[in-house]
């Protein structure tokens, strides 16, 4: 049963990559979409190449939703965690595609492995689900939308002078450098989110020790899973990100861009901390669309996109409650 458990608990955390490819590809690339610096079919294959390039980039993301969200189960039930919790994620990305709502793939993650933890009376960090989920999800959108506004205001002062259709078409060209960078962070943070999955299964199965780290086979089918979904795309995200917050242009394209990319690259490497890229992406755009007015922003979109943001953990937590509930009353 451990061998078959570790089998399908693998292949879910794959599926759950792939949905989360498709579902956040439209983080690294709508606004250059939106702005046409790039076709979109070159834009998902930049997008899935620097997904796949991330995805080798760390690791200290992966431990921590490896080892810092709950307690290590074991045996048979251990496995239907993982497995209540992985599915509960995917549910939440699947409604939130369907309605167009760039929610947080990460949150519904964590969401989901909480509320199957807590179904089955399994510890959880509520230090870790504090530092390491909880806060995150609120600075990294504050520091998005402050940084954006910040960043945009000094690109303005930088070109003030600059003719107004050649700085155009150069930050039509730049936004190919900052989607890739974009991308890669993505590549960087979500891939590491599926490994740390797989990774607590392995243990779970008895197959290798919380220090071994992560196996190259682990990176790799992640990884690529990643990227596959990224090439598919997901088309209805990226309208709402490209045009529904505000009508972008090259200048606030990079601007959002080059601060996402920041902003995800710190809390990789400095905290090891899983923040979401949709709700960064996001809020920069928030923050470089009310330079031009505050009006400019569509700010009933961004409300339920907001809204999204607090719905995702619950959501996804009841869910994967459920999926517990209805696992072990099949088992049983």
């Amino acid at each position: 049963m451990d061998t078959f458990g570790l089998i399908v608990v693998v292949c879910t955390a794959l599926l759950f990559t792939y949905t989360n490819g498709f579902h956040d590809s439209a983080n690294a690339i709508a606004t250059s979409i939106s702005t046409r610096a790039l076709t979109p079919r070159v834009a998902l294959g930049m997008a899935a190449l620097m997904n796949l390039a991330g995805a080798f980039l760390g690791s200290g993301v992966a431990r921590t939703v490896s080892e810092g969200i709950i307690d290590t189960p074991t045996g048979d039930g251990g496995m239907a965690i993982l497995f209540a919790a992985l599915l509960g994620a995917i549910g939440w990305n699947m409604v939130t595609w369907y309605l167009g709502l760039p929610s947080s793939s990460s949150n519904a993650l964590f969401g989901g492995m909480i509320g199957a933890a807590l179904a089955a009376a399994s510890a959880v960090h509520w230090d870790g689900v504090l530092t390491k989920v909880i806060l995150p999800m609120f600075v990294s959108p504050l520091i998005g939308l402050v940084l954006g506004y910040l960043v945009m205001v000094a690109t303005l002062w930088l070109f003030r002078k600059a003719n107004p259709r050649r700085a155009h078409r150069g930050f039509r060209m730049a936004q190919t450098v900052s989607a890739a960078g974009m991308a890669l962070g993505h590549g960087l943070q979500d891939a590491q989110k599926a490994m740390g999955v797989v990774v607590l299964a392995l243990v779970i199965a008895d197959v290798q020790d919380e220090a071994d780290g992560i196996p190259t086979w682990v990176k790799l089918a992640c990884a690529g899973m990643l990227s596959l979904g990224t090439y598919v795309g997901g088309w209805r995200i990226m309208r709402t990100l490209g045009r529904r917050i505000i009508e972008l242009d090259p200048p606030r394209g990079f601007a959002a861009e080059s601060t996402a990319a920041s902003v995800l690259y710190s809390a990789s490497y400095i905290f090891n901390a899983p923040v979401s890229t949709t709700q960064v992406i996001s809020s920069a755009i928030m923050g470089v669309g009310a330079t031009r007015r505050i009006s400019a922003v569509r700010w009933r979109v961004a409300r339920d996109i907001v809204a999204s943001w607090f719905i995702t953990m619950p959501a996804a937590g009841l869910g994967a409650a459920l999926v517990y509930t209805v696992t072990q009353a099949l088992l049983g």
